[in-house]
């Protein structure tokens, strides 16, 4: 069985520097991460998703709380052990690989540090450098790589060695947006065939939403939501999480009726329906509303409020327009190089295409 890993209370105090108070880089955080899971920790910087992976990893001690995996062998408290004992591969933002030493060599290492023999060694270097497509350069040295080559080079040293859990940090962010495309799919297939599990930590909600299972947002130290893709976006709990998950509007309202665990909800726009069980009539309430859930139809053909077409900006993919309504606006995003003729237009929101979000 593949490696759960229980993270319980777990909090990490910087000392206070020049008499600053103390800062707190994670504050009592406590998730399940499931076996074979590909898991992400988000958030803007400063967050603290990297100071978690590394006390995971071993390379930082908590201030409190505990880190514990769970597999055939058993339950084992990890909180203090030491980093080479856990037994964790890490792919780091800068890769770290030796520049004196040849692809082998560098994927070797650990095996080496573990001292496998020599022929079982080769045997694992030849299989981990195939599982990334990168066994015709096994005699190259890094710096005659391309920084996606060297990537692959860096996730092969942390699979050679089979390790319970893998932690990437990072690892696309020095790679320019096509090859961060081309290799999110390489990622998510080598961690899938391994059958291990994985945490990966990133800034870059596309990253997240196309390769993980499930998702942390963290702000300020403090985990926001837990949740799918799917959930994160469609189903956020707050305005931050919203917001930092993609692109969205987030409008303001008054419930009008409910029906069963649906409510419709009045806008300067039109009428939106969400689903949400704590919904009451009259309520004021705060929506997000993504950009390409909404529609645009000219005037006589669709109902709701005259909205005015303030700007269209042409994306390749879409067209996004921005709606004015009296003093408010909406984006709204349109497929291909659509365009409306007229200045006017009524504006549809997809059905359950609004989510209730915490006003704070």
């Amino acid at each position: 069985m593949p490696t759960a890993i229980a993270i319980e209370k777990l909090c990490k105090m910087f000392p206070s520097v020049a008499g600053a108070k103390p800062a707190a880089a994670v504050q009592d955080v406590s998730l399940e991460i499931r076996p074979g899971e590909l898991f992400f920790l988000i958030g803007p910087s400063g967050c603290g998703k990297t100071t978690l992976l590394r006390m995971i990893a071993g390379f930082i001690e908590p201030t409190s709380g505990r880190v514990v995996f769970r597999d055939d062998a058993g339950t084992r408290d990890v909180t203090f052990e030491p980093a080479n004992t856990r037994n964790t591969g890490m792919v780091f933002q800068s890769y770290a690989l030796w520049p004196h030493m040849t692809v082998e060599q560098n994927v070797a290492f650990g095996l080496e540090v573990r001292k496998v023999d020599g022929a079982t060694r080769a045997r694992k270097v030849r299989d981990a450098l195939e599982l990334v497509q990168m066994g015709e350069y096994a005699k190259r040295k890094p710096t005659q790589l391309s920084g996606g080559q060297q990537q692959r080079i860096a996730l092969a040293r942390a699979m050679v060695i089979g390790p319970a859990v893998l932690l990437l940090d990072e690892p696309l962010s020095n790679l320019d947006a096509k090859l961060r495309i081309e290799l999110r799919a390489q990622i998510r297939s080598v961690c899938k065939a391994a059958g291990i599990t994985g945490i990966y930590v990133t800034h870059d909600q596309k990253e997240a939403l196309s390769m993980a299972d499930r998702i942390a947002v963290l702000k300020a130290g403090q985990v926001c939501q837990i949740g799918t893709p799917h959930e994160l976006y469609y189903l956020p709990a707050t305005p931050f999480v919203a917001s930092f998950m993609g692109e969205t509007n987030l409008i303001r309202g008054t419930v009008t009726s409910i029906n069963g665990d649906r409510s419709s909800i009045s806008t300067d726009f039109g009428i939106a329906i969400a689903s949400h069980k704590d919904a009451r009539v009259g309520a004021a309430v705060l929506l997000s509303v993504r950009p390409e859930s909404i529609r645009l139809h000219p005037l006589g053909s669709g109902n709701g409020p005259t909205c005015r077409v303030h700007s269209s900006t042409f994306l390749g993919e879409n067209t996004q327009f921005e709606i004015a309504s009296g003093a408010n606006t909406l984006r709204v995003s349109v497929t291909g190089s659509s365009r409306l003729v007229a200045d006017e237009c009524h504006v549809e929101f997809l059905p359950d295409a609004a989510t209730i979000v915490s006003d704070q």
